[in-house]
């Protein structure tokens, strides 16, 4: 067991997720004066590197009592509180200031109620905008070079030439005009793709690499036309359901989607159906109505489906861009300062 960094005269510092020893060690040297409240025997394992879920431990009641003792003081967490997020301002009744590890957490805050706690919370946006984005290009390119083509042939040992289509000269649609959304544009542009973007109705956007900026009310007209349509907008009222029946149905026969942003923003059965009956080219997909997506979803056993366990965001360097981002915020909430990507109840992101 690591102990905590115990200095009596700053904030108490809890560190609810993995985090490795360099980085711990790290946010304890930002501020020297913080009680930091660290203890990985307690914390859930992590499948893989910069898990922030994990795999719970099978704890004693003496440990469970002995993580409520520490996080009753917390002023600042780092994520969620893993025994109980709802709990929360109720276990720690000092709690100012939650630093998410997700950029998408508008259904996590409205599950537990966190959004009316008055606890502020800034999430990770920007953290996974080039990893979503590279996923991104790569969904397309998969489809648009024939790779599920290719993967038949070597299969079946066949050497069967054939003509594949371009990425440059397509027509792409990018919804969700965030740190994510803005770097999908950026990457798609420069490989010669026209890219339209959808965001938020009333504002104005400014972004490179965007040939047009459409308005809600435009969606309908301009899908038909659409090569790639790409999902990076955050789960909110507004968005759920965003691309349903109706608008799978206009896409030409060659489209392609991708979604990274939340499952509910599609119209799942709509889509299957779609992708059953190969009314468009293909889905590249890293959420689901349903997570894990059950073993008989109908969706595992198509070939123009390509499936991402909502891990497309998850590179091995992200640990350490939430612990730059946290100890800026950090610098910022004991200054008094604007924190940088506070969750605003009243959007949903």
């Amino acid at each position: 067991m690591r102990a905590p960094v115990t200095v009596m005269t700053g904030p108490a510092i809890v560190i609810g997720t993995f985090l490795e020893a360099n980085l711990v060690q790290r946010i304890a040297g930002a501020i020297p004066s913080a009680r930091l409240i660290y203890e990985s025997d307690l914390l859930p394992v992590p499948r893989f590197r910069c898990d922030h879920t994990g795999r719970p431990r099978d704890l004693r009641a003496a440990d469970l009592e002995r993580w409520r003792s520490l996080v009753q003081d917390a002023d600042v967490y780092f994520d969620f509180d893993w025994l109980d997020a709802a709990a929360m301002p109720k276990v720690s009744p000092r709690l100012r200031w939650i630093q998410a590890t997700s950029a998408g957490i508008g259904g996590f805050m409205r599950r537990t109620g966190l959004d009316t706690s008055g606890i502020a919370v800034t999430t990770a946006a920007g953290i996974h905008a080039v990893p979503l984005a590279e996923f991104a290009v790569m969904g397309a390119l998969h489809f648009v070079k024939g790779v599920p083509h290719l993967q038949a042939s070597q299969r079946d040992r066949r050497w069967e030439e054939y003509p594949s289509s371009q990425l440059a000269g397509l027509r792409a649609l990018v919804v969700g005009l965030g740190g994510i959304g803005r770097m999908v544009a950026a990457k798609f542009s420069r490989l010669d793709v026209d890219v339209c973007g959808l965001g938020r109705d009333g504002r104005q956007y400014d972004v490179p690499g965007l040939t047009q900026v459409i308005s809600r009310s435009d969606l309908d007209d301009i899908l038909p036309a659409i090569d790639i349509l790409v999902l990076a907008c955050p789960l909110t009222p507004e968005t759920e359901g965003l691309i349903g029946a109706h608008q799978i149905s206009t896409l030409k026969p060659q489209a392609i989607l991708v979604n990274v942003a939340r499952g509910p923003v599609v119209d799942q059965a709509a889509l299957t159906a779609a992708l059953r009956d190969r009314r468009i080219a293909g889905a590249c997909l890293d959420v689901f109505d349903d997570e894990p997506l059950p073993p008989d979803d109908p969706l595992w056993g198509f070939d123009n489906v390509l499936i991402s366990p909502h891990s497309a965001s998850t590179v091995a360097t992200e640990n350490e861009e939430l612990t730059d981002l946290f100890i800026d915020n950090l610098g910022r909430f004991l200054a008094g300062e604007p924190l940088r990507n506070r969750y605003d109840p009243a959007r949903g992101y």
